[in-house]
């Protein structure tokens, strides 16, 4: 509960220690602005990093002055050409993964929620390979196409699976995990029976933001900067969520409805994100879940400190992917699950031994 709810609370019960409450109260809203804050420079830290390193290094003055159009021809070709849009582009996909993640933590009320369960990355896997094995020849702008149209329709067929004149949180994970790997079977089946393709598609499936451009980025940011304003708007509803269905339609929440909505929310982010950078994991888990370890639960803080940190996370591993083993490129969603996949496991021992 959150300093000023608490204090609420107090006043109507008549707690004498309610001064005590508004004082922790605001000693938790410095910090949470002070985390936020902090994130904020990690974000630019990482960003301007990831701009200025590479075959040709750049300081961190050159790429601002690069940036502002004050620098060299050369420094500013590479900038504008080549990092820059792929900057902007993992700091993107890192906010919408992140942001997703948290929406779906809170709507289910469980820390290892991520995009992953509710369909949208099996659905957008199993969309782009579907073009990239049966339509080689396909322009380009299908592949991302195809992938966005996957995941939105793997998140709609768990939700319809789960609904049973209600969402419970525990039926549609079950229901994602079916559906996924559902999904995932398929998407096995075509790289099996168009082994002449696998190259490229499994490329995909690994998740990278190599060769990303302008291009890319005009067809991503619409749908996370809307989902992503959407969604801190909405922060007040999901912390009334996280208080219980029962509590939350008695503070007159309509709580199916607004489900609905930050189901549908997330599931747009992500598969917008996936259907630009594929198969990038664990971002939408790992981010939330620290952000919450520093901030608490209130969804007003978490929900802008994951964005930030989600895009600085995205940015310092493609930065990583592209310098560890140069000249050779890693696909960041090796690196991401090289990151993840021992965190999962630490929240999953930390979580059994309660």
């Amino acid at each position: 509960m959150t300093g000023r709810l608490a204090y609420a609370e107090a006043i109507r019960n008549g707690n004498g220690n309610s001064a005590g409450l508004l004082l922790a109260g605001r000693r938790q809203r410095r910090r949470q602005l002070a985390v936020l804050g902090v994130g904020c420079l990690l974000f630019l830290a990482a960003f301007t990093l990831g701009v200025g390193l590479g075959p040709v290094r750049l300081g961190p003055v050159t790429v601002w002055e690069a940036i502002l159009g004050r620098s060299a021809e050369l420094p500013r070709t590479i900038v504008w050409n080549i990092r820059l849009p792929r900057a902007l582009i993992g700091s993107l996909v890192g906010a919408g993964l992140a942001v997703s993640g948290a929406l779906l933590q809170g709507v289910m009320r469980n820390p290892l929620a991520d995009p992953h369960i509710i369909g949208v990355s099996a659905g957008a896997g199993l969309g782009a390979v579907t073009v990239m094995t049966l339509f080689p020849l396909a322009p380009p702008h299908w592949i991302p196409a195809a992938a966005f149209a996957g995941a939105l329709l793997g998140a709609a067929i768990v939700y319809t699976l789960a609904w049973r004149g209600g969402i419970a949180p525990m039926r549609m994970i079950l229901a994602g995990v079916a559906v996924s790997s559902l999904f995932s079977a398929g998407t096995s089946a075509l790289l099996v029976t168009h082994s002449d393709n696998v190259q490229a598609a499994m490329t995909w499936l690994i998740g990278g933001l190599a060769g990303r451009g302008w291009s890319h980025w005009q067809r991503l940011w619409p749908y996370i900067v809307t989902g992503v304003a959407v969604s801190l708007a909405s922060a007040r509803k999901v912390n009334l969520l996280l208080l219980g269905d029962d509590l939350a339609a008695g503070l007159g929440v309509r709580v199916e409805r607004v489900r609905l909505l930050l189901i549908a929310l997330a599931a747009v982010m992500a598969g917008a994100a996936v259907s630009v950078a594929g198969l990038i994991g664990f971002i939408g888990l790992i981010v939330p879940h620290l952000t919450r370890l520093l901030l608490g639960s209130d969804y007003r803080f978490l929900l802008p400190t994951s964005a930030v940190l989600g895009g600085a996370l995205l940015i310092a591993a493609d930065t990583a992917a592209r310098i560890v083993a140069d000249p050779v490129e890693l696909p960041v969603g090796i690196l991401t699950a090289a990151m993840g996949a021992p965190f999962f496991l630490y929240l999953l021992r930390r979580r059994s031994t309660r």
